[in-house]
């Protein structure tokens, strides 16, 4: 699981970089603070210097472990979208690879606070492809936070539903399934 979790923050923050090294379009600052627990078993200080080498015009560790992105608003709108394609991938990977044989089709709604997964119910009883919730309510968190929702209320609910019957298997809320 920390595999997927590890291996997804790492493409989003790859987009997030790339998307922020672009040409700058507006002055404006717009500014996003990422709690700390999306940074656990991660340099921090490592994530700072190269979001500042890519371009972002502040970053900053605050007291409580969090970190503050000051960026333009243009910068900010291009990360969206990065953070955005990022999930689309990993969603489009999980309905045509191999890693969850179960899932057939992921759809989610425009921000990324809802996922529904439609799954075979006999392979998704047998396997262990409610692990891929995780992913989802990890990046449907970080969007959320990106685009100005507060850390107390952010949250993603993600449902396996039976692809035949369309009835919900399994609901998943996050970030309420770390606090169980």
């Amino acid at each position: 699981m920390k595999k997927i979790l590890l291996v997804l923050l790492t493409v989003m923050l790859g987009v997030i970089l790339a998307a922020c090294s672009e040409d700058k379009k507006s002055d404006e600052l717009a500014e996003v603070t990422i709690p700390a627990t999306f940074f656990e078993g991660q340099d921090i200080d490592a994530a700072i210097a190269s979001a500042k080498q890519s371009g972002i015009k502040e970053v900053s560790k605050n007291d409580d472990g969090s970190v503050t992105y000051k960026m333009t608003t243009a910068e900010h709108e291009e990360m969206l979208n990065g953070i955005k394609e990022g999930i689309k991938a990993t969603i489009e990977d999980m309905k045509t690879g191999e890693d969850f044989q179960s899932i057939k089709d992921v759809t989610y709604n425009d921000t990324f606070s809802e996922f529904t997964l439609a799954v075979n119910k006999e392979e998704f009883d047998k396997g262990l492809d409610s692990i891929a919730s995780f992913g989802l309510g990890i990046a449907g968190m970080y969007y959320q936070l990106f685009n100005g929702v507060a850390v107390e209320d952010y949250q993603v609910t993600v449902s396996f539903t039976d692809e035949a019957t369309g009835e919900v298997i399994k609901k998943i809320v996050y970030p309420d399934e770390y606090k169980e």
